[in-house]
């Protein structure tokens, strides 16, 4: 069957594929039409013609999710890439790789738990967040917007280097994608907006800079602002983004058992799991090799990549205002680093 997919499509299966099972997805290579692979040759003979070609950054996998974001619009595609190549620049993305260190980390984790812990069942990095554990005023005593937002892309540029090469070396083939947890059990509104401008950058900063990264998202212990506002805008999406996203309410154990072994879900959401120093510091996965899923970090690998009650703070939530939340809340989660394209809810993710 493998064979059947690849000599249809009109780019070879990438390299270091040892998984005999694995059918690359649409738009990936290994299943790419005729449009789409002249489409890739030409965005990097232009890129490579008008002297903005990075070979260590800009391989075959990246171009194309750059291309999928922009639904292979050369032109679009382009103007897209070099944005994010001068925002690199600007933001000092290879700086930040280099010399970052968030020492605050295990104190901003009793704010507002952000973490990667082991992997799902297709071999994604799992990537979780606990929003109704925020604490503002709490989590700015000891941290500062501007080192979350350094510490975002950090985590970013890990997972794109790091986590997805290790993941991909680990089931051999490809992984390009995350899977995301998004806890939102106690969630406060009230707090969701006082951190809604920096929100609104690590959105800006998932969708524009590092496109095409989500591959499944739960959003667990949902109020019903979230279940009703997501009945009423599942019917506008298209069948391929609905079924990366289940809005859960508290009895989400089973759905989340369906894509992650119990061995790899954290014992906070049901699961077997309990790391020695707690799950959200430990940063199992194949990327570590402390971790007993062992797994080797190589920068230019071949593969890259009882019923909960409903806060009184969301009761008193008016409609208009409940749709306004939902959508930024959306908005904000890419499950980096799992993200879903502008065309489909822009869902990005703290990373």
């Amino acid at each position: 069957m493998a064979d059947t997919q690849q000599a249809a499509s009109a780019s070879p299966m990438p390299p270091g594929v040892t998984d005999p099972n694995y059918k690359p997805p649409p738009g990936r290579l290994g299943n790419l039409t005729v449009p789409q692979q002249h489409a890739l040759d030409t965005l990097k003979k232009q890129l490579k013609e008008e002297g903005h070609f990075v070979e260590e950054r800009m391989d075959d996998a990246t171009l194309l999710r750059f291309l999928r974001a922009r639904k292979f619009d050369l032109a679009k595609t382009k103007e897209m890439l070099l944005s994010a190549e001068q925002w690199r620049k600007d933001f000092g993305v290879e700086e930040i790789v280099k010399n970052f260190d968030f020492k605050e980390k295990a104190e901003v984790d009793k704010y507002y738990p952000q973490f990667y812990h082991k992997t799902d069942k297709d071999g994604r990095p799992i990537y979780v967040e606990r929003l109704g554990l925020l604490d503002i005023k709490s989590l700015y005593s000891i941290t500062t917007p501007e080192r979350q937002l350094k510490r975002l892309v950090y985590e970013y540029e890990r997972f794109i280097h790091e986590r997805l090469p290790a993941c991909s070396e680990a089931v051999g083939h490809p992984v390009e994608t995350s899977c995301t947890i998004l806890d939102l059990y106690n969630v406060s509104i009230t707090n969701f907006y006082r951190v809604k401008d920096y929100v609104m950058q690590t959105a800006s900063i998932g969708q524009d800079r590092y496109p095409e990264c989500m591959g499944k998202f739960y959003i667990i212990n949902a109020p019903w602002a979230f279940s009703a506002v997501w009945t009423i805008i599942k019917p506008w999406l298209d069948e391929v983004t609905v079924a990366k996203i289940d809005i859960l309410g508290a009895s989400y154990k089973d759905v989340l058992l369906k894509q992650v072994d119990e061995e790899n879900l954290p014992g906070v959401f049901g699961g077997k799991c309990d790391c020695q120093g707690g799950c959200s510091l430990s940063d199992a996965g194949p990327w570590n090799p402390k971790d007993e899923l062992k797994g080797k970090i190589t920068k230019n690998h071949v593969l890259r990549p009882p019923k909960l009650p409903v806060p009184n703070n969301l009761m008193a939530v008016s409609n208009n205002h409940s749709l306004r939340a939902v959508r930024s809340c959306l908005r904000s989660v890419e499950a980096p680093t799992c993200q879903i394209s502008s065309q489909e809810m822009e869902i990005r993710s703290f990373r």
